[in-house]
């Protein structure tokens, strides 16, 4: 049977949860209490990143991710995996990767980093994350057949040395079971069928507390990889959870979610509210996943002068605190002007329109 929740020690996930990314301890815009608000259930904070900016040490003295971000929900850090396919695959000067972990350089430094398995844990550990996921060498779906093998080795290797010093990490702090962060490891193998059923199952007879679909979800068209994604599902037992990393796009979140999937996140939302690209409903949430067409989503784009005396919120059956309380055209205002309350705003509605979205799917699931 599906899980329909979560528990972790800072609470419970109901799933299914779409999670805004926090990459460098904050979402852009808007504070915790913000978060609240949109019915926020958890963030994604990363840890290839946090590593670098503040400093694991300066996290450590402002008392962990959970006081330094003033969020008292769930946190999952992501491993940095992708981060470093992003940085060094495209850019070999900037880094390399060996059966040891990652070696990277980062940005305005001269100073060379390493990050290994066992650094991976030991730093989420000490962050005081709820979800700690394992490192894994991610790949483009359309990679070569023998890259892809290597990153399934390759990742495979690293999540067992993960899930070790895991172990040894929970056997010292003495953690109840209830206290103890959930560990997540990574199916690789991109377009590979045959690559993702070894990955899945060598990860399920190590044991894992959940799953996530590694590498980019897109094609090189920005098409959602559903038949790869449907088929990664079906490799991992349906009571264990699994995260769709990285899928935020609505319609995506959508498809995903009737796939088997449960974890969601993404900085799409936020990112497009910042630059001017709001999310609506053509009718209301409800009717949005049953229309015939697939087409409930629209984009409004705030620049638009058509928007300027439009006294209206942007989403009809939106109870946002901004669709409660502001116009439109009063946002239209603010981004002329250039104005901070803009971005503040036009997150608001955003998230909150993911996480309506994520309601409705759970009313759906029922």
């Amino acid at each position: 049977m599906a899980p329909d929740q979560l528990q972790l020690p800072h609470g419970t996930l109901n799933f299914p949860v779409f999670m805004p990314d926090a990459t460098f301890g904050v979402v852009r815009a808007v504070d915790s209490e913000d978060l609240l608000a949109c019915q926020v259930q958890a963030v994604v904070m990363n840890t290839f990143h946090l590593m670098q900016r503040p400093g694991s040490t300066t996290v450590a003295a402002l008392g962990g991710l959970h006081r330094m971000s003033g969020w008292n929900g769930p946190i999952i850090t992501d491993s940095g995996g992708f981060q470093a396919y992003s940085l060094i695959r495209q850019n070999p000067k900037m880094g390399s990767l060996s059966e040891r972990g990652l070696t990277f350089l980062p940005e305005g430094s001269s100073r060379k980093l390493q990050l290994t398995p066992e650094k991976c844990i030991q730093i989420q550990v000490a962050y005081g994350s709820d979800v700690v996921i394992c490192l894994d060498d991610c790949t483009h779906v359309d990679a070569p057949f023998d890259e892809q093998e290597r990153s399934v080795q390759r990742t495979l290797a690293w999540a067992r040395r993960c899930k070790t010093e895991f172990l040894r990490l929970m056997a010292e702090k003495r953690l109840r079971p209830d206290q103890q962060p959930k560990l997540f490891a990574v199916v690789q193998g991109g377009g590979i069928r045959d690559l993702r059923k070894r990955c899945a199952e060598t990860l399920l007879e190590t044991g894992f507390d959940g799953f996530g679909f590694g590498g980019w979800p897109l094609d090189a068209g920005g098409n959602l990889l559903e038949d790869i994604l449907g088929h990664t599902r079906e490799l991992v037992p349906r009571e264990l959870p699994m995260h769709a990393l990285g899928v935020g796009h609505p319609q995506n979140v959508v498809t995903c979610f009737r796939l088997g999937y449960e974890i969601f996140d993404s900085a799409m939302p936020t990112r497009d509210a910042r630059h001017g690209r709001l999310y609506a409903y053509k009718k209301s949430v409800e009717d949005a996943l049953h229309s015939p067409d697939g087409r409930w989503l629209k984009y409004l784009y705030i620049n638009d002068e058509v928007h300027i005396k439009a006294d209206r919120p942007v989403s009809p059956g939106c109870d946002c605190p901004v669709c409660r309380r502001y116009s439109l055209g009063y946002l239209h205002h603010l981004f002329k002007l250039n104005d901070s309350l803009y971005l503040r705003l036009a997150t608001l509605h955003n998230l909150r329109f993911m996480t309506l979205l994520t309601e409705a799917l759970r009313k759906e699931g029922t």
